[in-house]
């Protein structure tokens, strides 16, 4: 709830739905998913998250605001999971066929850790906004125990990636090359870029990210609302998790 580009923005509302709950419900139809869980903060402005989990039976965890790996650490030992996938909630375009696709490749390529999409300065092929990452939860344990750095800390996942021969590791990418596109919610400029998709389909969820395609190409407007908007870098950190240190 305290981003500081869009306060409150999973629950602003897309054709109906807050955010949160488009991201989960999208998420709940990927095969490859048997749990969804909301893994949120302990500070009292993500109260109304919590509560809106409790309120429509989505499973929720209450963890470190800053030190999120912490937070996914914890989670994920709480509900016993083995793979992880790792969402954001400002995903409301997030496809289950695409989870579905990473995980597969995960699996196949018995990595540590799989994703469609590297932060900068790595290249992405994917529009933003449908990152996922995959990683056992022995990966994620050892990342808890030993990621040091305030990056690491915050995005969760750097320590798997950032070094090369730490654990194995696959990046999934398209081609074409569509990691132009900005489909993720961090700004007022995204969030109306996002209602305008949903409206397009009359406010229903089941549009795949393909379709999507297919909207922009019919519709290169929507393409301007958002463009130039900066996206984070990964060494982009919240410097309030150092102040707690």
């Amino acid at each position: 709830m305290s981003s500081t580009r869009l306060p409150s923005k999973v629950l602003q509302d897309i054709a109906g739905q807050p955010m949160l709950a488009r991201v989960v419900l999208r998420t709940r139809r990927a095969r490859s998913v048997s749990q969804v869980v909301i893994a949120t903060t302990t500070d009292p402005a993500d109260d109304a998250i919590f509560d809106y989990c409790r309120t429509h039976g989505f499973p929720v965890f209450r963890g470190s605001q800053f030190d999120v790996l912490d937070r996914y650490y914890q989670a994920a030992r709480l509900y016993q999971a083995e793979v992880l996938v790792r969402l954001t909630a400002d995903c409301p375009l997030m496809d289950p066929a695409e989870i579905d696709h990473v995980v597969d490749e995960f699996e196949r390529a018995g990595v540590d850790f799989a994703a469609n999409r590297l932060p900068p300065p790595w290249k992405r092929t994917y529009p933003i906004g449908l990152d996922i990452e995959v990683c056992t939860f022995a990966a994620l344990a050892r990342a808890w125990q030993e990621a040091k750095q305030p990056y690491e800390r915050e995005h969760v996942m750097p320590y798997l990636y950032d070094e090369e021969g730490r654990f194995k590791t696959l990046v999934v990418d398209h081609d074409p090359d569509y990691g132009g596109l900005r489909w993720t919610v961090d700004t007022p400029e995204d969030l109306e870029a996002v209602r305008r998709i949903y409206a397009a389909f009359g406010g229903d969820d089941g549009f795949s990210w393909l379709e999507v395609l297919d909207l922009y190409s019919q519709h290169p407007e929507l393409k301007s609302i958002n463009q130039s908007i900066a996206a984070k870098t990964l060494t982009n950190v919240d410097h309030r998790l150092e102040n707690q240190k």
